[in-house]
């Protein structure tokens, strides 16, 4: 039966990537569906779905078959209905982890005995505290060809007791992610549930050649910091066709940070994001503010948002160093937002004391186009740093509808210069004509 329902997931990633071209534009043939001829199930290692059963061995007694069994085409690894409690535990190269329908992989509320690996070179510490980080529930290093899929299936972080450790700060280092890959390529995560990470949900870092589509990703509205996609001083990643609503930003672009960033060296590349729903107190669609490796090349379009702090959020800061260019964001609809445009040089905190005050950002050529909103607070801030102005920065086809007897100004903008084409309300001064920056090329 499973093999039945795999082969459906396959032809439907073939319509989409062939047959449905002309009709649904898609980034997902970057990396292709694969058919394993291999197959076992979590239950011939003695996992047990009872939902108190801790599964933690029998994962990982699994993937270490597929990894030494090496079979041609590689593994799927079948985790039948059931709710399987299970410690974190590393994936392998050449594998499929299936979730049946009704099938919940649930990390364990014990965090005595959670892994601590070193911290990304690219942060230089833990991003919440100094010294190393928790592993995250799944994890992958230096792997390619991979595959999280099944039947929409259910990834379950438990993060509250993580969350209440932060609130009441005890942690003693930083928080697991849900899942992350590293240095890897050739992987695809699609038809699964993402709920309650104890941190951010999907992190790829230093990967290539990634594809994240139909996908569900939700924590409640006041859980701290869980993003739900962060792709990560990667490039070639696609994003497509899913539902987010968490405590934080929904897909967020990062590239390492301030000092550490700048030494490592790995831009952000050729990312695109494509008809996302979702809700969250903080950004829909966002850069940074982790931006010292540089970001270049992204496009998100076809966003549908409702309940946000911020619609669009393109955010560094001194110290940063790195670029932003070539941000393209279009198609975006918007409702009930406090702040549907913000572009500032003036978010997030550091690492530490040894950061370069005089390592400035540099953001240049931002598209904003055809971006339609209700009941928003307020249309835009844009706010560039004094001696590294933001430019090229061109809004076009732009309608943010205003809270009935806000008063606050629609449009707050200083250190920027760029154009604008049919936005209302009307923008501030730097951004009010087209002919004002010869450097910005308004579509038609």
């Amino acid at each position: 039966m499973r093999r039945l329902v795999f082969s459906i997931i396959l032809c439907f990633a073939a319509y989409l990537n062939g047959g449905a071209s002309a009709d649904v534009e898609t980034c997902s043939g970057i990396v292709k569906m694969k058919d394993r001829n291999d197959e076992i199930s979590i239950a011939d290692f003695g996992g047990v779905g009872d939902g108190e059963t801790m599964n933690t061995a029998a994962f990982r007694e699994a993937v270490y078959r597929i990894e030494h069994l090496r079979r041609r085409g590689g593994t799927l690894l079948y985790v039948p209905p059931g709710v399987y409690l299970t410690g974190s535990f590393n994936l392998t190269s050449h594998m499929t982890l299936y979730l049946a329908s009704g099938a919940v992989i649930k990390a364990t509320q014990d965090t005595t005995n959670w892994p601590l690996i070193a911290p990304l070179p690219s942060y230089g510490r833990g991003r919440e505290l100094p010294g190393g980080r928790y592993m995250s529930f799944i994890h992958g290093d230096g792997l390619r060809d991979v595959i999280i899929t099944g039947e929409n299936g259910t990834i379950d972080g438990q993060g509250d007791i993580w969350w209440n450790m932060w609130r009441q700060r005890t942690l003693q280092f930083t928080r697991p992610n849900l899942i992350e890959f590293m240095n890897s390529q050739s992987i695809i995560i699609s038809n699964v549930v993402f709920k309650n990470s104890p941190f951010w949900n999907i992190h790829p870092v230093y990967c290539r050649n990634v594809v994240i589509h139909h996908v569900t990703i939700l924590a409640p509205p006041d859980s701290p910091n869980t993003d739900g996609i962060d792709p990560d001083s990667s490039s070639n990643v696609c994003i497509e066709d899913s539902y987010i609503s968490t405590g934080d930003d929904l897909v967020a672009v990062k590239s390492g940070w301030d000092e550490y960033g700048i030494a490592y060296n790995r831009p952000s590349t050729d990312i695109t994001i494509r008809r996302i729903t979702g809700s969250s107190p903080f950004a829909g669609i966002a850069v940074g503010s982790e931006t010292s490796g540089g970001i270049e090349n992204i496009l998100a379009e076809h966003i549908n948002l409702s309940n946000m702090g911020v619609g669009i959020h393109l955010k560094t800061n001194i110290g940063r160093g790195g670029f932003i260019k070539n941000i393209t964001v279009s198609d975006v609809y918007m409702e009930n937002v406090r702040k549907g445009i913000k572009i500032a040089g003036d978010v997030g905190d550091h690492p530490d004391d040894e950061y370069d005050p005089n390592a400035l950002p540099v953001m240049t050529d931002v598209a904003i186009r055809n971006v339609w909103g209700k009941k928003v607070l307020q249309a835009g801030l844009i706010r560039g740093l004094k001696d590294s102005p933001f430019s090229g920065v061109c809004l076009t086809n732009i309608s943010l509808a205003a809270v009935v007897g806000e008063r606050t100004p629609p449009w707050q903008c200083s250190d920027v210069s760029g154009g604008a084409m049919d936005v209302s309300p009307f923008p501030c001064a730097e951004l009010s004509s087209t002919s004002q920056s010869g450097a910005c090329s308004v579509p038609s």
